[in-house]
């Protein structure tokens, strides 16, 4: 994976082999010790060879295997996780999309621009009512 920064744009390109999720969002790393504590997905191209999506309703992923274009890719990103829905089709022009969940496979090449917002803060924190990690937005303090 290579990593472009311009300005408050950071650019992501992957090679073929796994999109990893979790890199994408700093999950897994001290959020201290990241400047970055707020992102977005602003633009996606390229291809997979596996999509693994969790679909509407769903509580596990399903694989979506074949020469799959991303037409889409949108969310967000924090130091403590990334929830990013992405819009895929297939060799005969079928759409599918879902939640992207770990494990989906880059087939040529994907590039991903990704904004950043550096004066706020993006957390996910449980929510008993609906079972996930829900997003909360506040002020970054920048003291």
């Amino acid at each position: 994976m290579e990593w472009r920064l311009w300005g408050v744009c950071q650019s992501a390109g992957f090679e073929s082999g796994s999109i990893n999720v979790e890199a994408l969002s700093g999950e897994g790393r001290d959020p201290s010790a990241q400047q970055e504590q707020a992102g977005c997905e602003i633009s996606a191209v390229g291809g997979l060879s596996l999509a693994q999506l969790r679909l509407a309703g769903a509580t596990e992923a399903t694989a979506i295997h074949g020469e799959l274009e991303i037409l889409t890719l949108s969310g967000t990103l924090s130091a403590d996780g990334a929830h990013l829905h992405i819009a895929t089709s297939g060799s005969s022009g079928t759409v599918i999309g879902g939640h992207l969940c770990a494990g989906s496979l880059v087939r040529t090449t994907a590039e991903l621009v990704i904004g950043l917002l550096p004066e706020w803060q993006f957390r996910r924190e449980f929510n008993p009512a609906t079972g996930y990690a829900e997003l909360r937005i506040s002020p970054q303090d920048l003291g």
